[in-house]
């Protein structure tokens, strides 16, 4: 239990009632044992208790992610997250290969330490606990994902693509040389996703978040990151997902286009995810729809690095904006 002066100072930095038995946790090994109300002590620093994080997909809270702890930071008040040793590993399949991916505190760790400065990644540093697990605390960011930014739009798909995507993908272009940048450190972000890259309400500047898991590809070291581009850019310049399940659809106005698509137009990672735009949207500027089909089951050219994907991208950007963005 902790003495009165630290619940006091608890309760000036939380408008929660404050419990009169606080439990320690100077290990964090069994973190699904340490609940709302309890304290984490590590290297000094003594860190309370709110909750948890859950797992946000397709715009919704999902399960709780016991390993990631909403705590208030004692030291300051200020709100942060703890991310805590958790492993898990499953493989994925992407055509034939069978890719094994799994998570990595210490590749977090690392690089949360050399990216601190470049507010193009979530900032944070890693303590350790009494049992020498690492401990990230990473400081929080007001914002919304880039998956609900997307469906924020209300608007055809075609006022979107020619009045609000030429700026969204001048953003993305910046987010994406952040991952090239990334890759030349001889790091990978691993887990790219929709809802990984957040826009700040503040400003609107793009930030990548959640870098700890890796995977194991011999021969494609960035492979499933450029995938993961490929996914965002796909996202991006289709205002959302278009499945075969939604083409089918009786009234989906592009169902007249079933007729005139093949298995090669459609992802080989997600194989119901229609990667060639220009079959539904036909203004779809071809440079652009070149860069999609890299990713599509008909593709015989894969990008093997960052460098390849963005040096097309920005054959595709001039013709939008017709100058290329800088780059870091």
């Amino acid at each position: 239990m902790f003495s009165a002066d630290v619940r006091d100072l608890i309760r000036s930095y939380t408008t929660f009632s404050v419990p009169e038995k606080i439990r320690i946790h100077t290990d964090t090994t069994q973190f699904m044992d340490i609940k709302a109300g309890d304290c984490i002590a590590v290297e000094g620093r003594l860190f309370y208790v709110k909750g948890e994080e859950f797992e946000g997909r397709f715009g919704l809270d999902g399960e709780p992610k016991f390993w990631v702890k909403r705590v208030i930071d004692l030291t300051d008040g200020k709100a942060k997250i703890l991310k805590l040793a958790f492993f898990e590993s499953f493989f994925m399949h992407l055509g034939e290969e069978r890719i094994r991916c799994f998570r990595s505190p210490h590749k977090e760790s690392r690089i949360l330490e050399r990216t601190a400065g470049d507010a193009r990644f979530m900032q944070g540093h890693t303590l350790y606990d009494d049992a020498g697990n690492p401990v990230r605390v990473i400081e929080r960011i007001a914002a919304r994902t880039f998956y609900d930014l997307i469906h924020g739009l209300e608007m055809d798909h075609e006022t979107y693509y020619y009045e609000v995507f030429p700026g969204i993908f001048t953003n993305l272009m910046k987010a994406f040389y952040a991952i090239k940048d990334l890759h030349q450190m001889g790091e990978i972000h691993g887990d790219i996703r929709n809802d990984h890259l957040l826009i700040e309400h503040d400003g609107g500047r793009y930030r990548w978040i959640d870098f700890d898991y890796t995977y194991e590809w011999p021969g494609q070291p960035y492979g499933v990151d450029l995938f993961g581009l490929g996914n965002i850019l796909l996202f991006a310049a289709g205002k959302g997902f278009h499945t075969l399940h939604d083409l089918q659809s009786p009234h989906c106005p592009f169902h007249t286009a079933l007729s005139d698509l093949r298995e090669e137009d459609f992802s080989l990672f997600f194989p119901n995810r229609l990667m060639n735009l220009k079959k539904i949207f036909p203004y779809v500027r071809e440079t652009l729809n070149k860069v999609l089909m890299h990713f599509a089951a008909g593709t015989e050219v894969y990008y093997e690095s960052a460098h390849e994907f963005i040096e097309d991208l920005e054959i595709a950007f001039r013709s939008f904006l017709w100058e290329v963005p800088y780059g870091s």
